[in-house]
């Protein structure tokens, strides 16, 4: 599949649906609280995406998968399944949100914690966090994936973590998974280079342990061999002439300014 080059009528339909998905990841946050259960994460989601935003939950039976919205716990990596398991105080949750809307789609997540977080947990988090914007910033026509891989690996293990290496980001337009494929590990200067119009997802999976995962016989969770937690979390970007713009940018985020 080549890299879909975004026209101007896409990319305000991309801005649509990146900003829904946002919407969805803010209107959450206070229901993510102990004693909760994922799948009422999940049933909450839904029906605002359906019913509040007239919009499409995109994993809804993506390939199978259950549930409208993915919710990976502690050491669980990514494509959790909701389920009746409560949320516990101290615990760290990833929630992936992915909406289409007019064809096309907006795909973000966002930590959170759940009561109060243990300092390891809470910096990892943050460190992640930090990774991603970081990557962001570097975002220009010219830049290469190499590029985008080799900060987020630096960063984090220079902080002693590790980078998941077995999933990664994505292009994404009409599709939920385009190309090109945006690892978040790698060598600096390698790499398809970024040209304006292009639409992608960079979203980091780091973890306090080793990096090896091993996915669970559901066949969709992926969790870290070690059992240690792992963070990760996720913008939609748009290359723009001279830079960037993060689609799905939530209310409660500093902007990301472009690196010097």
């Amino acid at each position: 599949m080549a890299v879909s080059i975004k026209t101007g009528d896409e990319i305000e339909k991309m801005k649509v649906a990146g900003r829904l998905a946002a919407e969805v990841l803010e209107m959450i946050e206070e229901h993510v609280k102990q004693g909760v259960t994922t799948d009422t994460l999940d049933q909450i989601c839904h029906n605002y995406i359906v019913n509040e935003q007239k919009a499409i939950p995109a994993p809804l039976n993506y390939r199978g998968f259950p549930k409208s919205i993915c919710t990976s716990v502690n050491h669980q990596v990514c494509h959790g399944i909701p389920g009746k398991k409560k949320l516990k105080n101290g615990d760290i949750i990833n929630i992936d949100i992915t909406v289409i809307k007019d064809g096309f789609h907006g795909d973000t997540s966002k930590m959170f914690y759940v009561g109060t977080p243990l300092p390891h947990n809470k910096r990892l988090v943050e460190t992640t966090y930090e990774s991603l914007r970081r990557a962001i910033a570097i975002v220009k026509p010219g830049t290469r994936l190499g590029d985008i891989g080799s900060l987020i690996q630096k960063f984090v293990e220079a902080r002693n973590y590790s980078v998941v290496r077995e999933y990664c980001g994505h292009g994404i337009g009409r599709n939920f998974h385009e190309d090109p494929q945006v690892v978040h590990y790698g060598t600096a200067g390698t790499g398809e280079a970024l040209v304006e119009g292009m639409t992608f997802t960079i979203e980091p999976m780091v973890n306090l342990g080793k990096r090896n995962v091993k996915l669970l016989g559901d066949q969709w969770t992926v969790v870290t061999k070690d059992h240690k937690a792992s963070a990760q979390w996720e913008h939609t970007i748009l290359v723009t002439a001279d830079g960037f713009e993060v689609l799905t940018l939530r209310a409660d985020e500093e902007p990301i300014l472009p690196a010097e």
